[in-house]
Parts: structure tokens; sequence; C-alpha cells
């Protein structure tokens, strides 16, 4: 198993694998790193340094049943993008107003979230180009799964999956889903994997405000 002192130590070491893994320098110019607030963003922060690429959140949102909501019936993203599960919807017989309300409390969460994050700063474009979608970590790959569907219904060309630590089922699951997601690296599928935060010395909860931070750094598109 790898253990990583922090969010910034993992996305280090992360940066390193992703620097001998994707095409050249002069390649890479199209590339956007996507980090998932909050934890994904320290960690993405250290990847786009290292690869001198622009630096931008993807703000997902989960659209859960009504009478399940840890089950996702659809997600949502900026722009007003939406990815439904058609299955579910219709197994659970979920009618259109039913998701059309929860679908706007969430997406309100959604706005405040990139008002709060961004300012006034514009949302990185993706038309054209590769999405490296990063975060400190997957378990289930649900929020994963949302965010590079959103980013590919966002115009991105390729849309590529970074963590330092998943389970192995779980990258195998990703790396199924070959309509959506070109690539998926990760550092390490710990054998028995329980909880994203084992992997790390220090698991702090990242705040709003060292997102804000970050997200002002020397990285621009």
């Amino acid at each position: 198993m790898v253990r990583f002192h922090n969010r910034s130590d993992a996305g280090r070491r992360l940066a390193t694998r992703l620097a001998e893994e994707l095409p050249t320098e002069q390649a890479r110019t199209d590339l956007v790193v996507l980090a998932l607030p909050r934890g994904g963003v320290p960690v993405g922060y250290e990847v786009a340094v290292r690869l001198g690429a622009p630096l931008d959140v993807i703000l997902v949102r989960k659209v859960g049943l009504p009478s399940q909501p840890e089950l996702a019936m659809g997600a949502i993203g900026e722009d007003g993008v939406r990815v439904i599960n058609d299955e579910v919807v219709r197994q659970a017989r979920v009618s259109d107003a039913s998701f059309a309300e929860v679908e706007q409390r969430e997406r309100a969460e959604l706005e405040r979230r990139a008002r709060r994050f961004r300012g006034t700063r514009p949302r990185v474009p993706l038309a054209g180009r590769t999405a490296l979608v990063v975060d400190d970590g997957i378990a289930t790959g649900s929020t994963a799964r949302a965010a590079y569907q959103v980013a590919r219904a966002l115009g991105a060309a390729r849309v590529i999956v970074a963590t330092p630590v998943a389970p192995a089922q779980t990258v195998a699951h990703l790396r199924d889903d070959a309509e959506d997601v070109d690539d998926v690296f990760v550092l390490d599928t710990p054998p028995n994997f329980r909880a994203i935060g084992e992997s790390y010395d220090d698991f702090t909860q990242v705040t709003d405000e060292q997102v804000v931070e970050l997200l002002r750094g020397p990285v621009t598109p």
C-alpha cells in the first residue's frame, strides 16, 4: 500500500506519473486539469503546475432518487448539462416533474459553489480539448463518472481520469466506460481498500477558502 503525506504530496507524485505517461509538452497544449472540489483541488493544483496546464474545478451534483437520495438517477453540471440514467429513472418510475424538482435543488447548490470557488473568473472552455479529471481518491466511482460524463457533454474531445488511490474493481469499471473516458491513471489500488483517507497521513478536510486560493495560483488558461 502506497502512503501519501498529504494531498499536495499525492498530487506531486501523480504529476510525475502523468508527465511520464502523457504525450510530450508540445502535444499537451490542449490539456485542462479539472479538479473535483474540495479534496481534489490540492492534488489537481500540483498536477497542473507540473504539466503547465490551466486548472479549473469541475462542478457536478448527483441527482438522487427522491426515495433513495444516495442512488443516482442522473447528474448535472454547469451550462445546463444534465446526464440521465434512463434505466434507473424507468425502474423507479420517476416522473419528469419529480426529476425536475430534485434537479432544481441540486442546480442551486452547484451554482452557489461555482460562484464561491470561481468568483468572476470564467470557466476554462473544454470544447475540443483534453480534460484531465483529478480527485484525491476514488471509492465507488459515482462522482468521477458524473464528472467525466459532464466533461464530455461540455465538449471535451478526450477525457482522462487521474487519482492517487482507488480500489481495483472501481478502476476496472471506469475503464469499461470507453465511450466517455479515454484513460484512467491510478497510483495505487490497495487490495483491502476501505477508505480513501487510509492512504494519507494527513487527510484534513479542505476548506472553501483553500480551494479559492489554489484556483488563484500561477497556472492560467
